[in-house]
């Protein structure tokens, strides 16, 4: 008799703890459901992604003078210094992988939450920034031959 109640626990135990509560990554209603992914890379592992897949998006959140100095070739410029950033983070196509940087890493970093409060799942952030990928001999596009703003970014 006392092994009835114990069978009868062990099969409760399973399903409780084979279901995902909200905060363990479950989908929601109305939100996208994919998995959100941080990878450090640094310039030449994405060098490597960029030229495997030229259609990757590259988001450079660092301000538009710095952009104009140089940039990633296609990259996407959301200043991260702008009051407008979270808005314009909202408008990017969020179900596809991104390579994120800024000039050192540290905007980069700090846009992080940002990105994955708006649900976006692979992200590649590139260790370093522009600054390592300058350093390391990586092409650099100048102004006139990318996008530049949200609306740019690819399906």
């Amino acid at each position: 008799m006392r092994m009835l109640p114990i069978l009868l626990i062990i099969p409760l135990v399973s399903v409780i703890s084979c279901t995902k509560s909200p905060t363990q990554g479950a989908c929601q209603p109305g939100k996208p459901c994919h998995e959100w992914v941080v990878k450090p890379v640094d310039s030449k592992a994405a060098g490597k992604i960029i030229r495997k897949n030229p259609k990757i998006n590259i988001l450079d959140v660092r301000t538009p003078a710095e952009f104009a100095k140089g940039h990633i070739k296609g990259a996407i410029n959301v200043d991260f210094k702008s009051p407008d950033f979270a808005r314009n983070i909202a408008k990017l196509n969020n179900h596809v992988p991104y390579i994120l940087h800024c000039r050192s890493g540290n905007r980069s970093g700090q846009s992080l939450e940002i990105l994955k409060k708006n649900n976006f799942g692979t992200l590649y952030h590139l260790e370093g920034g522009f600054n390592e990928w300058q350093a390391s001999g990586q092409p650099v596009a100048q102004e006139g031959n990318q996008a530049s703003t949200p609306a740019a970014a690819k399906e």
